[in-house]
């Protein structure tokens, strides 16, 4: 029988590789789903560590949230081995094995811009914000793969909302971590850094926009944007930004990385668009990693019912 405690150690405490087990015993004491094997079946059961399984199985109560899809779970070695960071290398195979040595202890997140009291926050601190839910997401990049996670968080907007954003608070940027003695791999990208993204402040506060800061039952991988992101599902994945340390508010429409990198090729907005061709490939169709046979890509990436109306009278082929 398991016997839950409350955790004596702070995420600081817990993220560096060597304590890695119990960063999943901290997630299960904050009373979180590491139920995620028991989602994916017998597939993640075999991919999952021992730890992780035996979390799985021992009925720890959690909460599912709200616009989980019952898609099949995409294999956790897929998702965590073949993905895009290009602070770590622009290859798939490169995040795993360059973030490794990622350091992140004594995290913290600061909040300015337009809103009532400019702060940081460190992850103990986002972490107790809102209550924990593991969302199972589907996720489609650009470059036409796919993939379908069960992420831990809560809604973005549970905590925006605290900060007191001003009326002139029309977006959200946002600013991942950069250290190039780090992230050397970054200088052959071909990318300004710190990497950049915004929403507007609708999406922002949209509940399907989620602080994320764990998946299948864990915390997250440095590779996978460790130890907070964010996570837009109807949108392209670059619009998931990784490793955030800053939030802004503001009333001008933030520059983003891809965006400035090549306009014509990656717009502001990015929301999924089958109809809506990259310059150098349709985008009509997708590879879902781990399946055989591509599919059909779907407007907003299958959330059009939530989030269509956000824009509503918009040209979604100009606004792209």
């Amino acid at each position: 029988m398991l016997i839950r405690q409350k955790p004596e150690l702070t995420y600081g405490d817990v993220t560096p590789k060597e304590v890695y087990s119990n960063r999943r015993k901290f997630l299960c004491d904050m009373g979180i789903a590491s139920a995620a094997a028991a989602l994916a079946g017998k597939e993640l059961y075999s991919l999952a560590s021992p730890n992780l399984t035996a979390y799985a199985t021992s009925k720890l109560n959690f909460v599912k949230g709200p616009f989980s899809t019952d898609e099949k779970i995409t294999p956790i070695n897929d998702v965590t081995h073949y993905n895009n960071f290009y602070e770590f290398g622009t290859d798939k195979s490169d995040p795993s094995k360059n973030a490794q040595n990622f350091k992140t202890t004594s995290w913290t997140v600061s909040v300015e811009g337009e809103v009532k009291s400019s702060r940081k926050f460190s992850m103990d601190e986002l972490l107790k914000a809102a209550p924990l839910e593991e969302r199972i997401y589907r996720h489609r990049c650009v470059e036409r793969w796919s993939i379908v996670v069960p992420w831990i968080g809560y809604s973005l907007s549970a905590i925006l909302k605290q900060f007191e954003p001003t009326a002139k608070a029309k977006y959200v940027a946002f600013q991942s971590y950069y250290d190039a003695g780090q992230m050397p791999q970054s200088k052959y990208t071909g990318l300004e850094y710190p990497y950049v993204e915004g929403l507007r402040m609708d999406e922002a506060m949209h509940p399907l926009t989620l602080l994320c800061v764990g998946m299948y039952g864990e915390t997250l991988p440095n590779q996978d944007g460790a130890p907070v992101r964010i996570i837009v599902p109807w949108k392209y994945g670059y619009k998931s930004i990784k490793s955030i340390v800053k939030i802004k508010f503001q009333e001008k429409e933030p520059p983003t990385t891809w965006n400035n990198t090549s306009p014509n090729e990656y717009g502001f907005y990015s929301n999924v668009n089958p109809a809506v061709d990259h310059p150098r490939w349709s985008q009509a169709t997708e590879h879902r990693l781990g399946e055989l046979f591509s599919r059909k890509t779907l407007p907003f990436n299958g959330y059009a019912d939530q989030v269509a109306s956000l824009y509503n009278g918009m040209d979604l082929k100009k606004f792209h």
